[in-house]
């Protein structure tokens, strides 16, 4: 994935606003708050995203993904995928998807309907597998 590809992915999402923050990246905000950075390391993109406890224990471990700098060592639960290998474009897609969904799931149902942001699924469970 690529910066347009990424930006192109998260304008996608109900209610979400762009803004160039933090040294020129790329951040993707819904009701406000933070679901996705696009920011450079060693000069090349790297994607930041909120996630859940099991997949930010078991994602971390992949050549090319780490906790986020800054947000990961405040204790908050995100990860950069940095390099290659780190995620497919498929996997990466399905963590951003899930980070908006932690995101939002955040906001009151008022904010949510005003925005018209999608209600949490029922079923919705933050800590699921990566894998699943």
């Amino acid at each position: 994935m690529n910066r347009e590809e990424f930006n192109d992915f998260c304008a996608g999402f109900p209610a979400s606003s762009y803004v160039v923050q933090w040294g020129n990246a790329d951040v993707w905000k819904a009701g406000g708050k933070v679901f996705a950075i696009c920011g450079w390391a060693d000069g090349k993109d790297a994607f930041t995203f909120k996630t859940g406890d099991i997949a930010f224990e078991v994602l971390q471990e992949r050549p090319g993904v780490r906790p986020a700098p800054y947000l990961a060592s405040r204790g908050m639960k995100w990860l950069q995928h940095f390099k290659d290998p780190g995620l497919t474009d498929a996997e990466l897609k399905d963590q951003m998807t899930l980070s908006y969904s932690l995101v939002t799931a955040g906001l009151s149902k008022r904010k949510r309907t005003e925005l018209g942001i999608p209600e949490p699924q029922p079923d919705h469970n933050p800590n699921r597998d990566p894998g699943s």
